[in-house]
């Protein structure tokens, strides 16, 4: 079930989103992931409206999206993976929000073709001006 987070649940979300970063970006010191989390967990999260999967009172993934546009993060525990979990909170969000911009690192290719298969398109390639590797920055806008 999808649903909007809820405070009580911010600590599970954020340890989804520690392990998540670690393991799907190798290429990125696990320091560096450690240094932004209460960052991301007192500045990002509360200036975003954030989405869960939930199953048997497990958060399996979660999806956030900044000023209406912008998705921050979408994360799906590892165990989780390849079940349409992501897919799904994208797809919600897509139903909620056009266009959507997102960023994500060149050199996770399993997320960026993930976003080619849902629609989105890459926009440009930059340099993340934090961690200093290369991004996609990608959109996706509703056919009306």
């Amino acid at each position: 079930m999808i649903k909007q987070l809820e405070k009580f649940e911010i600590e599970e979300i954020m340890d989804i989103w520690l392990k998540t970063n670690i393991t799907a970006h190798s290429f990125i010191p696990e320091k560096y992931w450690i240094k932004n989390y209460n960052l991301v967990k007192y500045q990002y999260m509360p200036g975003s409206t954030t989405f869960i999967y939930k199953e048997n009172s497990i958060i399996k993934g979660f999806i956030s999206i900044i000023d209406n546009s912008f998705i921050g993060a979408l994360f799906v525990l590892e165990d989780y993976q390849g079940q349409g979990i992501g897919k799904k909170l994208l797809n919600y969000c897509k139903s909620l929000y056009s266009p959507l911009e997102l960023a994500v690192y060149t050199e996770n290719i399993s997320s960026v073709n993930f976003y080619i298969h849902c629609g989105f398109i890459v926009k440009k390639k930059q340099q993340n001006e934090d961690s200093g590797f290369m991004e996609c920055i990608m959109t996706w806008t509703k056919n009306e």
